[in-house]
């Protein structure tokens, strides 16, 4: 036997170690080769889908298609490891990644303003930078799909979720929706656009009937998926709630198969949201392919293995459906680029988020040029606005992201006005909550009640039962400053946005719950004051032990009384509520109330006079104002900027001439008392984890503002092409889209209705000029294509650099069938520095020319002269112009438009490929495509 030196030794086992460590590194690979020939990357995404399909089981595929796992960390579908399949690892979107896993990242991602803000700059390169970064963000925090972008067309101007829409134009909708789709998916993460489809309220969302013309879906509600499924791939659609036309969206054979994949041509898979299938053969044959958890869940699984060996659902079917979710995992590169868990470069994301929502603010007016502020100018300036000083700068819901930073409104315009400004602030009205998107009179301000006489805080002493008839123990005491409550879906951790002043109720209270209210009220002046119960539940008030209100609550309602009250006087208060309406049966729409009030305007509390006082001794004033916007079970009841920030806005502007109101919020807000009474207003949307620090780009002149308004604002509610009980919200949970395709701008004009401000505006720190308009049909030899351009001048006149939207719309079209005033058919944001001129050419969307035909069950283009206007809102056009659309032209739009109309099944009833040659040329591409992403 040879010894072996010592060195030897050491040397001969370090290199049996090290061809072990290679054998184990390199065997997998070969051994996935041969027992998972679908994970051989020189085959195409949908060859290597098609071997998987075909090496499943049907138990297997059903397990994979029916959705597994709703927890603490997130929603996912499980992966099968015998066939190498990752999980589904979903993160909510669509303004940034919604983290519920605590273990990845301490839950925080970027979060970026909301997607009305990025619909409103009106750049699709912008929405490219947003979307890579979510996607980037996804990608590194354990996600391989995210939820995001939705698609709702913003039709009813308060909608409590038209913060997560990209607007009310179905065009603008696409443009923005194609960058932010292909940036994100770049990323090797999937995306599920939502919701499919006319989930445009929140009230009755989960039962409300949405009925609406063939024309409207095709021209305005369908419009913004089929242009992401044209230009961008989209891997996923998440069908909604509610129903279309009598029948769940979930289970809709027209939508589903129909319009989706028959005229619309989508690859991809549909998804239900959580808890929105309601049936088992039913949705599957109707097109729906992954069901997710969620009540009423448990509809597939066991229940859909019956449903094939029942007959009821053929193999095939399932075949189908599993073949579309892993073809498009392995198209977008789920398989082969798993989602890691890796530290996001929170600085860098921090100044694009920065960035992105400078650039989505609407300067809306400003009279006498008081902005931009001028630092040379200025000793003092009063910063005013209940939650101004806090990080409440985004919507509520299952969008709400947690942030890795933030930084207020009253940190940002300290930091940017320096040391030579006197910075002051003032809250003005008590904090914005939940409780604000209840209808009514706003809440009694803090100010007027005292938890016992002689108090030195304000508001009443609160106690909470976890039982609706408040026995036992309470689960929760403190000092509420207002009664206005509104739990359930809107007290659950990750899904709550209002002010950190606010004390969390514990979730305990979010199903049946009682509260008791007691203290005093105290008012300033003698006179009527009109009491009011808001209330979803009875409620009752008492004052000095007698009941003035007995709201019994059967419905969501107010309830009001009319008192007489003497100014320095304590009044003893008692608030008595019971989650006692009908249905409760356990449910989480948990406590909802408001106490709330209507005083003369000469009632001013001690929260606005301490604004007033500030704002008189300085030399310019910023008011930040905000609404509360979440899903959730009810919308917006109004356009009111709630809990009297209207009144802070009159009083303050009466003693400073120069204010500002920089409104958050996700909806047009009524300006009617106030908006002649201030010089400059900003639009702010919700501007993320960055909005001090962009709101003081903006205000100071840092950043020109260029962003534009994505939806109509409105004089109030009534005018609005949506302005009916039947039209909004419904009558017995019906829900009639009779404005049909005259939606926000179409409808104003279409009816003469006259708004506050208009699609599309947004005025800047300069002026531009137009100049020379042409236009013409241009058309390429080689491929025989035909496009309309538009040309023209562009100046800008003023002395700063700023950006301008060219907007170009159509007029009326040539025929007898009934088309929009106008319509958004291009764009383009142009960037100038003072005195240069830039030639603009838009080439115009061939639908913008076109409307769909409900007989012909296709979009026609009627041949003939077509209007063309160019400006800088819908209602602001520089230029007049017209196009004549030959016959040609029309052919091809035609054509062009009406080009998705075929998509045929690629699995048969025995799992082999019934590929045309259509989908061999496709397989071919994928494959190359497939490569060169490697």
């Amino acid at each position: 036997m040879t010894v072996l030196s010592e060195g030897k030794r050491k040397l001969t086992i370090l290199g049996i170690l090290f061809m072990m460590v290679l054998s184990f590194a390199v065997a997998p690979l070969s051994t996935s080769a041969e027992a998972f020939p679908w994970m051989n990357k020189d085959l195409s995404a949908k060859e290597r889908a098609q071997l998987l399909v075909e090496a499943m089981t049907l138990e297997d595929k059903i397990d994979f298609i029916t959705g597994n796992v709703n927890n603490y960390y997130g929603f996912y579908n499980e992966g099968l490891d015998k066939y190498g399949i990752p999980a589904l690892q979903m993160a909510d979107g669509p303004v940034g990644v919604r983290i519920a896993n605590p273990e990845v990242q301490n839950k925080q991602s970027t979060a970026l303003p909301s997607a009305i803000g990025l619909a409103a700059t009106w750049n699709t390169e912008t929405a490219e930078k947003y979307g890579d970064l979510i996607g980037n963000e996804a990608h590194n925090t354990t996600h391989n799909v995210m939820l995001g972008p939705g698609l709702d067309i913003a039709r009813n101007a308060f909608g409590a979720r038209n913060f997560e829409s990209l607007g009310e134009d179905p065009y603008l909708q696409g443009q923005m929706a194609t960058s932010y789709v292909n940036a994100l998916q770049s990323n090797n993460v999937l995306v599920t656009a939502k919701h499919y489809l006319l989930n445009n309220q929140e009230k009755d969302r989960f039962t409300s009937d949405s009925q609406a013309s063939e024309r409207a879906i095709n021209e305005i509600y369908a419009r913004p998926f089929a242009s992401v499924i044209e230009n961008a791939d989209l891997g996923s659609v998440m069908c909604s709630f509610n129903q279309v036309n009598s029948t769940y969206a979930c289970e809709n054979p027209d939508l589903l198969t129909d319009l989706l994949r028959d005229n619309l041509n989508f690859e991809g898979f549909v998804m239900s949201d959580y808890g929105a299938n309601v049936s088992t053969a039913n949705s599957i044959n109707a097109g729906l392919d992954l069901e997710t958890p969620g009540e009423p869940y448990g509809l597939w699984g066991d229940e859909l293995q019956q449903a094939v060996a029942d007959g009821q659902v053929k193999e095939e079917t399932i075949d189908q459906s599993a073949y579309r979710i892993l073809y498009q995992m392995f198209d977008k590169g789920l398989f082969d680029n798993p989602a890691q868990n890796n530290p996001i470069d929170i600085a860098a994301h921090g100044e694009i988020a920065r960035q992105i929502a400078a650039e989505t603010m609407v300067l809306l007016q400003n009279d006498n040029k008081t902005l931009p502020l001028n630092t040379d100018k200025l000793d003092s300036l009063a910063v005013i606005g209940p939650d101004a000083d806090t990080a409440s700068a985004a919507g509520g819901g299952s969008s709400l992201v947690n942030p890795t930073y933030t930084v207020s409104p009253l940190e940002g315009i300290k930091s940017r006005a320096g040391s030579d400004i006197q910075v002051d602030y003032a809250p003005g009205t008590d904090s914005i909550s939940a409780g604000d998107i209840l209808p009514g009179p706003n809440a009694v301000p803090s100010s007027f009640l005292l938890p016992q006489a002689g108090s030195n805080e304000n508001g009443l002493q609160a106690t909470y039962w976890s039982n609706k008839n408040m026995e036992g123990d309470p689960v929760f005491e403190h000092t509420a400053k207002q009664v206005n409550l509104n739990l359930g879906f809107y007290n659950y951790e990750g899904f709550n946005a209002q002010s950190s002043k606010l004390d969390s109720l514990p979730t305990s209270l979010n199903g049946m719950m009682s509260a008791r209210y007691t203290g005093v009220i105290n008012v300033p002046k003698s006179g009527d004051y009109t009491l009011s119960t808001t209330s979803y539940g009875s409620s009752k008030v008492y004052i000095d032990g007698n009941l003035v209100i007995d709201n019994a609550g059967e419905k969501l309602g107010t309830v009001e009384k009319t008192v007489s009250l003497e100014a320095g006087k304590n009044y003893d208060v008692k608030i008595e509520y019971k989650t006692d309406y009908k249905d409760a049966t356990g449910n989480d729409n948990g406590g909802q109330l408001r106490f709330g009030w209507e005083a003369s305007d000469n009632v001013v509390d001690k929260n606005i006079a301490d604004a007033v006082e500030l704002a008189k001794k300085s030399d310019a004033a910023v008011i930040v104002t905000r609404t509360y916007d979440s899903e959730g079970y009810v919308d917006r009841s109004d356009m009111e900027l709630p809990n009297n920030q209207e009144q802070l806005i009159k009083e303050v502007a009466k003693v400073n001439k120069n204010v500002v109101v920089v409104n958050e919020s996700g909806i047009a807000v009524k300006m009617g008392d106030w908006k002649d009474k201030v010089d400059s207003i900003v639009q702010a949307w919700y501007p993320g984890q960055e909005q001090g620090n962009a709101i003081a780009d903006v205000l100071f002149g840092d950043v020109n503002p260029s962003g534009k308004l994505p939806v109509t604002f409105p004089v109030d509610e009534d005018s609005t092409p949506v302005n009916s009980e039947e039209q909004y919200p419904g009558v017995d949970e019906v829900t009639k889209y009779t404005e049909d395709i005259f939606v926000g701008y179409r409808g104003f004009e279409q009816d003469g209705i006259k708004p506050a401000f208009s699609f599309g505006h947004g005025l800047s720190y300069t002026e531009f000029g137009y100049k020379k308009l042409k236009t013409k049909v241009t058309r390429s030899n080689k491929a025989k294509d035909q496009a309309v351009e538009v040309t023209l001048n562009l100046k800008n006149t003023g002395d700063v650099t700023g950006s301008e939207v060219v907007q170009v719309y159509t007029g009326k079209l040539p025929t007898n069938t009934e088309t929009a005033p106008k319509q958004l058919a291009g764009f383009e944001k142009v960037e100038l520095k003072p005195g240069k001129t830039k030639k603009v050419t838009i080439k115009l969307d061939p639908k913008a020319f076109s409307y769909y035909d409900e007989a012909k069950n296709e979009w026609v283009t009627p041949t003939g002269n077509v209007p063309i206007y160019v400006g800088s809102s819908s209602s602001d056009i520089r230029l007049k112009g017209n196009v004549q659309i030959s016959k040609n032209t029309s052919n091809y739009f035609n054509k062009k438009n009406n080009s998705g109309s075929t998509n045929e099944n690629i699995i048969s009833s025995n799992g082999s490929n019934k590929n045309t040659a259509k989908h061999e040329k496709a397989s071919k591409k994928n494959k190359k495509d497939d490569q060169a992403r490697r």
